[in-house]
């Protein structure tokens, strides 16, 4: 299993710039850690307008970018764009006082400029008929410093299993 994850961990940090036998101090880690959160937080903060616009913000203007999700996989900025902005006109965009409330993050730094996330999240709003609904998932990301910002250029996205509602008898 070690060997598997190495086999791939290794050509992500030479392609990233980063050395896997250089140690990072614990300040080192911790920040970029911050960096990253801090990012993934600002993009899918629901109180601030521009959500799409920041969610894009998040991947590379030019290079590779792989998305998965649902079953599929995306490599084009413009496939990825329309898919963020579909969601947001046809679902983000009926959600009553939405709130993007992160429930776990576990970030491995991979190097100073490559960091590889897991985090949960889940989305309480109401529904058009006022009724509560909550929408979440887990997505995991591998994201590098490029320009002086943190972009993904890997994602795999999970949703939760839509639950039925509760009829009472």
């Amino acid at each position: 299993m070690r060997h598997w994850v190495g086999s791939l961990v290794l050509p992500l940090l030479v392609a990233c710039g980063g050395e896997p036998d250089a140690a990072l101090t614990g300040r080192q880690t911790a920040t970029v850690r911050a960096e990253v959160e801090r990012t993934l937080r600002d993009a899918y903060d629901l109180s601030r307008p521009g959500l799409p616009e920041r969610m894009l913000a998040l991947y590379p203007e030019t290079g590779s970018v792989v998305s998965a999700t649902s079953g599929a996989v995306l490599t084009s900025r413009d496939t990825l764009e329309d898919g963020i902005r579909y969601f947001w006109d046809n679902v983000g965009s009926n959600m009553r006082d939405p709130r993007w409330v992160w429930d776990r993050f576990f970030i491995d730094v991979l190097s100073p400029a490559a960091a590889a996330v897991t985090a949960t999240y889940h989305i309480p709003h109401l529904n058009p008929r006022g009724e509560p609904h909550v929408l979440g998932g887990a997505m995991t990301v591998v994201m590098v410093k490029r320009g002086g910002r943190w972009i993904v250029v890997q994602e795999h996205l999970s949703d939760l299993p839509q639950t039925e509602p509760s009829t009472s008898h």
